[in-house]
């Protein structure tokens, strides 16, 4: 079988950032998977379980309720390695086309309190593995790590 496109990038030299993983195309429309990569693979520590679930439901709340992208949001979910997440968009899109939509998703993940969107066990399979203040923390130090000044090694993947 065929190695995949995720697995021919070169971990080892990979920085967080914000990278076009692949296109495709559904008919006449093209879906562009973005690799937003949060942690430095086989470097940093990974993220944790209850911060990843946290984001996911706090990104995927957010950009569905996005007034330009919540009809272009196809899919937000971490990555199994749990090194980041994977936004997959209705168009085809450049890594510094979606870097200010990022930006207000992150801000919102670290800025938000109360009761996460979905944490209920009506509404998710597994609400008690949250962890909402570790989810603004690691979304606060992404953005202001990585997008608040985001650099071009940061948005294409290294050779």
């Amino acid at each position: 079988m065929e190695k995949i496109a995720s697995f021919t990038v070169n971990h080892l030299t990979l920085l967080p950032g914000v990278y076009v993983s692949r296109k495709d195309h559904v008919g006449e429309e093209t879906m562009t998977t973005f690799d937003i990569r949060m942690t430095r693979p086989n470097f940093e520590p990974v993220m944790n379980t209850a911060e990843v679930h946290t984001m996911e439901h706090l990104g995927a709340t957010f950009l569905r309720n996005h007034k330009e992208y919540g009809d272009k949001t196809v899919y937000f979910g971490p990555m199994g390695c749990r090194t980041g997440f994977y936004l997959i968009l209705a168009g085809d899109y450049k890594s510094e086309d979606i870097v200010e939509l990022l930006k207000e998703m992150f801000l919102f993940m670290r800025d938000f309190k109360g009761e996460v969107p979905g944490a209920a066990a009506r509404d998710c399979g597994n609400y008690l593995d949250m962890n909402l203040p570790m989810a603004n923390y690691v979304a606060g130090k992404f953005y202001e790590e990585v997008l608040l000044h985001i650099s071009k090694e940061r948005l294409e993947y290294p050779e």
